[in-house]
């Protein structure tokens, strides 16, 4: 039982390296794309000034990664993860 565990922690320390360093570069892309990672286009008088990627998707991003993050330090403390109970009240 105790090697399933530990190897269960490394499982999930592995996950969380991976899902810190993803977080990282995230948080890089977003930085840079607010310090002007924009790409801009003219023809003529119009002219058109976009990202390469999404904004709201990269933050989107980096709160899904964030809750993930917290959710595997919780089971290293030993916090069970909630779970959602639904009860049908009848009446006979």
């Amino acid at each position: 039982m105790k090697n399933t565990n530990c190897r269960k922690k490394e499982r999930i320390e592995n996950k969380l390296k991976d899902l810190r360093d993803r977080l990282a570069l995230y948080r890089k892309r977003e930085k840079e794309m607010l310090d002007g990672g924009v790409q801009s286009y003219g023809v003529g008088t119009r002219n058109l000034s976009r990202y390469n990627t999404d904004l709201s998707t990269v933050r989107k991003a980096i709160k899904e990664i964030e809750n993930e993050i917290a959710e595997l330090e919780d089971q290293l403390d030993g916090i069970k993860p909630r779970r959602a109970v639904g009860v049908v009240p009848r009446d006979w």
